[in-house]
């Protein structure tokens, strides 16, 4: 059975709605990426996304939509997306079977992409 790109938990998938629902332009759901940045090499990146662009990877998942740019697809094969709330911070958070390490501040990370297989590539 193959390993799906991307999951969201029920926290995560409410927090999409509500961003799709409050919206002032019409939007299809959220796109996920990753960039190279920050102090450990690469960072996710999110955005509002109006529908599906080219080689996108359409996650439907507890009712709602997010769409994951191509390049990012083996860097975040199996991840879970949730959104948790804290004392001072609510924010998304990536559970990525992919990534080996994050940078103190916890903006960016160091992942490694999965073969196709879904084996992570160092292993």
């Amino acid at each position: 059975m193959p390993i799906p790109v991307m999951k969201l938990t029920d926290r995560a998938a409410a927090r999409v709605r509500d961003i799709i629902e409050r919206s002032e332009t019409p939007i299809a759901g959220l796109r996920v990426g990753v960039k190279k940045g920050g102090c450990a090499g690469m960072e996710y990146t999110m955005d509002y996304a109006a529908g599906p662009e080219k080689g996108d990877e359409i996650i439907q998942d507890k009712g709602v939509t997010v769409m994951v740019e191509p390049q990012a697809l083996l860097f975040l094969l199996g991840t879970e997306m949730d959104y948790v709330t804290e004392k001072m911070s609510s924010r998304f958070v990536f559970n990525n079977p992919n990534q080996v390490s994050a940078c103190g501040c916890g903006e960016s990370i160091e992942i490694v992409p999965a073969k196709p297989d879904g084996l992570r590539a160092a292993e």
